[in-house]
């Protein structure tokens, strides 16, 4: 199974490292090396959130997620992303854009440092509602229950989650926006662009969101009518309904992926500012990411440690506040990614707990059986 899931990955892997020996030498392997284990430790999140998502999806849209979802997430976010960011805040074509970043490494990194407080504000707006779905919906396993239990009272509230993410983004563009950092260590006023850009995010997740999940609800209804009255539905076919609900719920893991890379992209600046070998070594580690999701799903780890998933949410939460904090302040990449790790590390920690608690009452309820029996 490990190697069976795997496989693109390792194979990805040798490619990757042997285009870098011939492109640098080893200097560039090294550098390759470095920033898949960075996109790895920054991502692995990522992976916990896609895996919960993925399994309600087909075989079929798993395979599209492993192949036109690789294309995407490595040519896409890890090469062309950059390029296009350096062409919008440049107002350059992209063949421009393109030459620069190949023959202007210097240039092409200010450009994409400059046009960090726009992308943080994106994406953590798109994580923080993320965040704040999950924590305010009243779910049956609770993780810290102490916290979840009055939060998901809470979430009862109509539209709370999208008051509390306006609030964090207008106090942002008048806190942290208002002296952005910029390359050098110099820095700006970027509070518009912050709350535009932030605004954008809040929509693209309400847009890609909100059609994943009516699809879902209508599918959930379809099938479970199916189930009573033993009949199709005339009109629209279960199939159908089907394809839809998982093409937007594959949409929203794209673009889910795209807010996680955000991070990873601007990190990699402090490794090396050659477009070709941030694409390589973020590459590969997005491969690695999109793999341990599949294996997630096909192990049904998520069942077996139900904690998890709440971890990975808490360092979604986490990671959306040190988006809107790296506006205006440096926080190192190493940090960031310890953050997650620690958070599901737990996660991880307490579901064994769980399980071994469970597993103790099982076996004592099954000796109190066995002991009844034996009373003649």
């Amino acid at each position: 199974m490990l190697l069976k899931t795997f496989r693109w990955s390792f194979a990805v892997t040798a490619l990757g490292l042997a285009l870098g020996v011939w492109y640098g030498g080893w200097t560039a392997f090294g550098v390759i090396a470095i920033l898949a284990v960075l996109e790895i430790s920054l991502s692995f999140d990522n992976a916990v959130v896609n895996a919960g998502i993925l399994k309600k999806m087909s075989a079929f849209w798993q395979k599209i997620f492993l192949t036109v979802g690789v294309l995407i997430a490595v040519f896409g976010m890890r090469l062309a992303f950059p390029v296009v960011i350096v062409a919008v805040t440049a107002k350059k074509n992209p063949i421009d854009a393109v030459n620069l970043a190949l023959t202007d490494k210097d240039r092409y990194e200010q450009l994409v440092t400059d046009a960090h407080p726009a992308i943080a504000a994106f994406g953590g707006m798109f994580l923080l509602m993320i965040f704040l779905d999950f924590i305010f919906e009243d779910r049956d396993i609770k993780w810290l229950d102490w916290l979840e239990r009055p939060l998901a009272r809470l979430g009862k509230v109509d539209m709370l989650s999208v008051c509390l993410a306006l609030i964090v983004l207008l106090i942002t563009s008048f806190t942290f926006a208002t002296h952005a950092h910029q390359h050098g260590g110099a820095h700006a006023d970027k509070a518009q662009t912050v709350l535009v850009s932030g605004i954008a995010g809040l929509i693209t997740y309400m847009i890609v969101g909100g059609l994943s999940g009516f699809f879902e609800n209508r599918l959930e209804a379809e099938e479970e009518a199916e189930a009573e009255e033993r009949e199709r539905d005339g009109e629209r076919s279960p199939v159908v309904l089907a394809g839809q609900a998982a093409f937007f719920m594959f949409l929203y893991l794209e673009v889910l992926d795209a807010s996680f890379s955000f991070d990873g992209v601007i990190g990699a600046f402090a490794i090396t500012n050659d477009i070709v070998l941030m694409a390589l070594g973020l590459g590969i580690g997005a491969m690695y990411v999109r793999s341990l999701t599949v294996y997630l799903v096909r192990q049904g780890t998520l069942d077996d440690y139900v904690y998890l998933e709440h971890g990975a949410h808490y360092a979604i939460g986490a990671l959306a506040v040190i988006l809107m904090i790296t506006i205006q302040y440096q926080i190192n990449e190493v940090i960031t990614g310890l953050v997650g790790v620690l958070l599901i590390g737990w996660s991880f920690w307490s579901s064994v707990r769980r399980n071994n608690a469970l597993g103790e009452a099982g076996e004592g309820a099954a000796a109190e059986d066995v002991d009844a029996a034996r009373v003649p």
